[in-house]
């Protein structure tokens, strides 16, 4: 049975809850130019969210996401180290790398600080490797402290082949010239990628069986933030923890996932195979409280947890905690873009096994894929821009990325046309990710790239779109989307439907205050049959609807 809010759930105070309603209730706007704009009362959708914010049934909560459950700053470390005194060569004249990567292992061989990277072109023709936690890298700016990169991804570890077969490289979809993980992950990876033994890239190692069980845990319900488990000998606070929920032969998570609707469950899972093998359903979070076999979790519960779905917490690789990059832009050397799905790993940043981690004004340029989340959760990327030759990925979330807050992002024109044969996606998510939230961005091209393996109950909110970019994802990997989607004022510069509007093809989504579009190009149908109970409002009606912004308003009704 499920712990309500009175047992240790997130409460949303009585000042917060009116001060929310206010703002969304306000009949008025003014602009910049100071006239008055006639406004639009709260859309239905968010007055029934303010009165069942963990449970409705089409807007996730998400007024937790990003690092430190949102936090407008990020922690400042102390500065240990200055690139310079390790080497490295403000005037691209020499390779920087070397220095880079041994000032960074020595703070994080010291317990952590701030690495400085004085302004300045430093060329790297290596990885820069963040692989300890509480490290962090930081330039003088974006427009002050360049890292120009010279070599690839594929030069520098390997080629890389999916494990799901074919002659796609992996590069494409993961991996950063800038990359963020656990020093130990790391080089398990990249020597199963040298060995050509294509390697799981998710929470619990390079195969989904490295992990050990810590305790079952008994029924709960969506939102929950206290549960019962077993035994909590092995639980202790601080300490992050996998929620594993494997599935059952008939595949009701994965119809819970969808929303538990009769076209859910009518739904034909079994040749799925490329979705089946992203479950079990993996979710890191940090425990905050233990009071006999009671564990509070840092977060909701994003799903129900039921005796058929083995509910444990397990053990997980170690994280990255408490590190981020700062301040400067990664520039590639510029290259064609490769044909779809052959990158050479021109990447820009990756966090992969990160939690608490974070970007803040970081441009990438000439990338092959700009920001990722692989296997990431509760981490924010802040003031990032994807721009130059263009991207196949700007921004890419999978393999089990949870939580993660993407705001103040831009994606530029390309600056020379695209060859022919590549492909171009835009703010991705994908591979049963969720609770991630895309908040106050301008994209000058691509989409919303929802790109199969049922992502569910991800928030984009307050962009503005030039709708030309498509969508990816393999038939077997199931579902575009799972429930609880919402696309909340977003302005489409182009008039086109395809990923914005979602009430027609997304069970239990809400779509509120977008543009007026119509469908051209790529064109979707339902993945599931019957009513998808999802909602439209709003329509027509982008920037006038109240709360403009909906991860903001969630974090008021926190207060």
């Amino acid at each position: 049975m499920g712990h309500g809010q009175d047992q240790g759930q997130h409460t949303i105070s009585r000042r917060g809850l009116l001060s929310a309603i206010a703002v969304a209730a306000a009949s008025t706007t003014t602009p910049a130019h100071g006239t008055a704009r006639q406004s639009f009362p709260p859309p239905t959708t968010w007055q029934e969210f303010t009165a069942a914010p963990y449970t409705h049934p089409q807007i996730p909560y998400v007024g937790r996401a990003g690092a430190h459950a949102g936090a407008r700053r990020a922690p400042r470390h102390p500065v240990v180290a200055n690139v310079l005194h390790y080497g490295a060569k403000p005037d691209s004249s020499a390779d920087a790398a070397p220095a880079i990567n041994r000032a960074l292992a020595a703070a994080g061989a010291r317990g952590g600080g701030t690495v400085l990277v004085p302004p300045g072109t430093y060329r790297i023709d290596d990885v820069i490797r963040i692989g300890h936690s509480n490290v962090v890298l930081r330039g003088a700016g974006s427009t002050r402290t360049k890292l120009l990169a010279t070599r690839n991804l594929t030069e520098l570890i390997g080629p890389y082949g999916s494990r799901y077969g074919g002659d796609k490289s992996s590069w494409s979809w993961t991996g950063g010239l800038i990359w963020l993980c656990p020093q130990g992950r790391y080089e398990s990876l990249t020597a199963a990628i040298r060995a050509k033994a294509w390697p799981f890239e998710g929470w619990t190692g390079n195969k989904r069986d490295e992990w050990r069980t810590l305790t079952t845990v008994a029924p709960a319900e969506r939102g929950d933030r206290t549960i019962t488990v077993h035994n909590a000998t092995r639980l202790h606070p601080g300490r992050p923890v996998l929620l594993r929920l494997a599935d059952d032969a008939t595949h009701t998570l994965l119809a819970h996932i969808a929303g538990d609707s009769p076209g859910s469950h009518a739904y034909t899972w079994d040749d799925k195979t490329k979705l089946t093998s992203y479950v079990p359903y993996e979710w890191p979070v940090r425990i905050t409280r233990v009071t006999g076999t009671e564990i509070t979790l840092e977060r909701p519960l994003p799903l129900d947890i039921r005796p058929e779905w083995d509910p444990r917490l397990t053990t997980l690789t170690t994280p990255l905690t408490g590190s981020g990059v700062e301040g400067l832009t990664l520039e590639a050397v510029e290259t064609p873009q490769a044909p779809h799905l052959l990158d050479k790993g021109y990447n820009g940043v990756t966090f992969q096994c990160a939690y608490d981690c974070w970007a803040e004004d970081i441009t990438v340029r000439h990338v092959d894929n700009g920001f990722g989340l692989v296997a990431a959760s509760a981490c924010t990327l802040r003031r990032t821009r994807v721009e130059g030759r263009g991207s196949h990925h700007p921004y890419f979330c999978r393999e089990g990325s949870h939580d993660n807050l993407v705001e103040d992002f831009s994606i530029a024109q390309r600056t020379t046309p695209p060859p022919a044969g590549t492909q171009l996606h835009g703010i991705n998510v994908e591979g049963l990710s969720s609770y991630n939230v895309w908040s106050r961005g301008v994209m000058h091209m691509g989409t919303f790239d929802t790109h199969r393996g049922m992502p569910f109950a991800n928030v984009r909110t307050q962009i503005t779109v030039n709708n030309n970019g498509r969508h990816g994802g393999d038939a077997s990997a199931g579902p575009l989307y799972g429930a609880r989607f919402t696309h909340w004022n977003v302005t489409v510069t182009n008039a086109r439907a395809c990923l914005v509007k979602i009430d027609t093809i997304a069970p239990y989504s809400a779509t509120v205050g977008i543009s007026e579009v119509r469908e051209f190009d790529q064109t979707d149908v339902p993945d599931f049959t019957g009513p998808l109970h999802s909602r439209l409002e709003a329509y027509g009606s982008p920037t006038s609807v109240h709360p403009p912004n909906l991860y903001e308003a969630q974090r008021a009704l926190t207060r």
